[in-house]
């Protein structure tokens, strides 16, 4: 029987490089509710957040930053070092995580809700999980993804990987493993027959919820559909086009991007003709690509998709919307400004995660468009 009454909560943990993230967020693709605990853990340390005083007052002022920020460098390297340190840093934030977790899936309309987690197995999140489920991977594929995504030389590769607790021990405590050897299309069977086994008559990836517009000034109708799997072509073929070849995709590009985020397609009249490439990370939307046939009205194109794209981040209990838009799209501010967003620079978010979204996404090329979606916020300042 659930922990949660009409709700199923799957508790996601692996290795580092094994493929969580992936798996996560393909979950979220067909439907589920996803929550990053390690991504929480950063949020109860921040300034003004719970446990942020507890930190200062167990280790010293010597780790805040010119910002009044606890610096996770200075920090790290303390406990990582220190096992002891380290239990006591868990001991503090573990609780904080455990009730910010119990907090959002209470909040979800969402009937399946994901948790991923490094350390789930070790602390409390595992009691609130109806099953524990492990992605996993040969090492010589953990070793190649560190040495390729994350710049690493192999024996620091080897390092970081032994640095954890044993796969094996993980696997062993598993009601499901996906097993990630590099194949998206592989991976994407597993997790979608997951997906039926815990949802009895769910739709497979292939589904695609719908919202229609009927805009002023526009012959035919607008429409946004989530996009997937099988238009991974579509989408490559739209973005290296719309481009003008500046951003060239192929077809297993975007299924590799499909790891990261979302795309939102622009229709009008059963032909795609625009989109957005958007994420929610941390409870934090980011719209980082955006694309415009150049024969349609942009002001209604984007009213369409950003309205759609909000609509999709408040279904995941998001507090702000990011969008970073290029060239011709970026200037006009007061396109955007009906739109409801501001033009904006990181360091004047005021929020610890929204800077930190920000300054990971915004380019030379882009600029930066704030619009908070909610006042209350998990682990908020106190």
């Amino acid at each position: 029987m659930s922990n949660w009454p009409g709700k199923f909560v799957i508790g996601l943990t692996g290795n580092i490089a094994t493929g969580k993230s992936v798996v996560r967020r393909m979950f979220e693709h067909l439907g589920a509710y996803t929550i990053d605990a390690d991504a929480l853990t950063h949020r109860a340390y921040a300034k003004g957040a719970p446990g942020y005083q507890q930190v200062v007052d167990k280790f010293g002022k010597w780790l805040i930053n010119k910002d009044g920020e606890i610096d996770r460098s200075k920090l790290g390297n303390l406990v990582f070092s220190d096992s002891e340190a380290m239990g006591e840093l868990e001991a503090i934030v573990h609780p904080l995580v455990r009730q910010a977790s119990e907090m959002l899936i209470k909040r979800a309309t969402q009937r399946v809700i994901v948790i991923e987690a490094i350390k789930l197995l070790e602390g409390d999140l595992r009691k609130i999980c109806d099953s524990i489920w492990v992605t996993n991977a040969p090492e010589v594929i953990q070793v190649e993804r560190l040495i390729r995504k994350r710049g690493l030389t192999r024996d620091r590769a080897l390092e970081r990987i032994h640095m954890q607790s044993a796969q094996s021990a993980k696997v062993a405590l598993a009601n499901i493993v996906i097993t990630n050897t590099g194949s998206y299309d592989d991976l994407w069977k597993q997790v979608n027959a997951a997906w039926k086994e815990i949802v009895p008559g769910a739709s497979g990836p292939d589904t695609e919820s719908q919202i229609k517009i009927k805009p002023a000034a526009v012959s035919g109708e607008f429409s946004v559909r989530r996009g997937k799997p099988k238009n991974s072509a579509d989408i490559a073929e739209l973005i290296t086009r719309l481009s003008k070849g500046k951003r060239k995709m192929t077809a297993d590009n975007v299924m590799e991007a499909f790891g990261e985020k979302a795309y939102m397609l622009l229709q009008l009249d059963g032909k795609i003709v625009g989109l957005a490439g958007w994420q929610v990370e941390n409870l934090v939307a980011r719209t980082s690509d955006i694309f415009l046939e150049e024969t349609i009205n942009p002001q209604k194109a984007l009213e369409t998709l950003i309205n759609e794209v909000e609509r999709a981040s408040g279904e995941l209990q998001s507090e702000a919307s990011l969008i970073f838009p290029m060239n011709d799209l970026a200037a006009q501010e007061e396109l955007w400004k009906r739109l409801g967003y501001e033009k904006r620079t990181p360091e004047t978010l005021g929020v610890q995660a929204w800077q930190d979204a920000a300054a990971e996404s915004l380019s030379a090329e882009s600029a930066l468009f704030f619009k908070q979606l909610r006042q209350d916020r998990v682990l908020r300042p106190i």
